[in-house]
């Protein structure tokens, strides 16, 4: 075998070997272009804010430093927002899951003769909406002002894009004559579902999971309306918070002359820290499941 493919190597053309190098060059340079910023935001955030400032930073940190982390972390209410988004972000999704899994099964069924008209309501929701007043006064009559239940039962509770996966996934990939053999052998539709479409959607299930946790995650507009409880709010409405006071010194020190240039330096540097804190557990997560995300995004997406 090891000389088959050393003389399918040798007997390569020259221009097929050209033609892998520039795909080698390309997709290393998509790679640079997506993962640098990235990387210079992690790099930044540890260097020394005068050298980011007059550009010395480029590839490795210089002249260390964790102020940007001190400011961030010594606030007690970073631990508090972490400790709130996480409780929205887990058991929301699981709430998200639990109606958005159930729906599209329902509409997935071609026996279900009303799948149809409802599908047109949900499709309807995602290009007219009532808009932000009505919206709060529902949230106001519903008494979920100002509890954190206000980031787990809200309009997007079921969002209509992963809806429309999760039922494209159930249409391709569970066979109907699979239901009909469960049915001789007395399965209801709900005990089919939990014991057998369930299992064979995990794929689907960690994609739609994961598009709900990263919006809980990131939820920023629920808590700047919805909230005004400081125990109560997510983690990035303290961000903000932290990067609004600290910028505001940066300019309170800018009035008074040279000073002002350095306090926007460190301004710039606690705002490389709240960028890393608020990404690093989303960017920890997707690895794992990203062999899911993959495939269940294609099979949801695809026809055929």
């Amino acid at each position: 075998m090891p000389s088959i493919s050393i003389n399918k190597i040798k007997d390569r053309k020259p221009s097929d070997i050209i033609f892998d190098a520039f795909v080698i060059f390309i997709c290393i340079s998509m790679f640079f272009i997506v993962a640098y910023p990235i990387y210079f935001i992690v790099i930044a955030s540890i260097s020394d804010p005068t050298l980011v400032s007059t550009g010395d930073v480029l590839f490795t940190p210089q002249g260390f430093s964790l102020f940007g982390y001190e400011q961030i972390f010594q606030d007690s209410r970073v631990w508090i927002g972490y400790r709130n988004t996480l409780f929205y972000a887990i058991f929301g999704t699981a709430i998200n899951l639990l109606f958005t899994l159930p729906a599209a099964y329902v509409l997935s069924r071609q026996e279900f003769r009303a799948r149809r008209f409802l599908m047109f309501f949900f499709i309807f929701t995602m290009f007219f909406n009532g808009g932000l007043i009505p919206t709060y006064m529902l949230m106001r009559d519903l008494s979920l002002i100002d509890t954190p239940w206000v980031f787990i039962f809200n309009p997007l509770t079921v969002n209509v894009f992963n809806l429309i996966i999760t039922r494209t996934f159930f249409e391709n990939n569970i066979p109907h004559e699979m239901f009909e053999a469960a049915t001789m052998d007395g399965c209801s539709h709900f005990k089919f579902f939990s014991t057998i479409v369930l299992p064979l959607s995990k794929a689907v299930t960690a994609v739609i999971g994961l598009y709900y946790l990263v919006w809980h995650w990131n939820d920023f507009f629920t808590g700047l309306i919805y909230i005004r409880n400081y125990d109560l709010q997510p983690l990035q409405i303290v961000l903000r918070d932290i990067l609004l006071s600290n910028q505001v010194f940066a300019e309170g020190a800018g009035s008074g002359g040279t000073g002002g240039g350095y306090a926007q330096r460190y301004a710039d540097q606690v705002k490389y820290g709240v960028i890393i804190v608020s990404s690093l557990p989303v960017l920890i997560l997707y690895p794992f499941i990203q062999k899911y995300f993959e495939k269940g995004v294609l099979i949801g997406s695809v026809k055929g």
